[in-house]
């Protein structure tokens, strides 16, 4: 079996809930505070329960870029990595930059944690405004080179709630 064949049996795509996920660890799309927000952060934060605001608030922020990590409390997930995508301004901000390093950050604490099975929302995409053909074009490229390198994950999920970014996904994922 080639190496970019073993890659991509290691990259799952899911239409689902990430709350729901019994995996490692999930991503949680933060902000900059780490406190409770809106759509998938909201959730995560609503599903986990409020020890984890709690953890979150002992933790100093996060830079945009950057990552954290605290227990997972009440999901079936035992840990969340807190990742801080950028907000979109038209592409002169380093987004593209700022959102590669969230994935990339945070597979390292996944490596640093003995994580084995982790799973992404798509990052930066809802309120913050980053375009999803590009997200995803980054996500699975960053995704891709970091197990291209390393063993230790053994299964990365990418997991959308709406059709609508499924189907972005399948199409960089499947069709290039």
């Amino acid at each position: 079996m080639s190496e970019k064949n073993e890659t991509s049996t290691r990259i799952e795509l899911i239409k689902g809930d990430i709350t729901q996920l019994s995996v490692d660890a999930i991503v949680n799309a933060a902000n900059e505070s780490l406190r409770t927000g809106g759509g998938v952060c909201g959730a995560i934060h609503s599903a986990a329960g409020p020890e984890l605001e709690k953890e979150c608030l002992t933790l100093g922020g996060c830079k945009t870029g950057d990552a954290k990590i605290t227990k997972g409390y009440k999901l079936p997930a035992k840990w969340v990595i807190h990742a801080v995508g950028p907000i979109w301004h038209g592409g002169d901000r380093r987004e593209d930059e700022l959102l590669a390093g969230c994935y990339r950050n945070s597979l390292k604490l996944a490596e640093k944690h003995n994580i084995k099975t982790i799973a992404f929302p798509s990052i930066s995409t809802g309120i913050y405004g980053f375009p999803i053909e590009r997200a995803v074009k980054i996500a699975i490229r960053e995704v891709k080179n970091f197990l291209e390198e390393n063993t230790s994950v053994e299964k990365v999920a990418f997991v959308c709630f709406s059709k609508r970014d499924y189907n972005h996904y399948i199409e960089v994922l499947y069709n290039n």
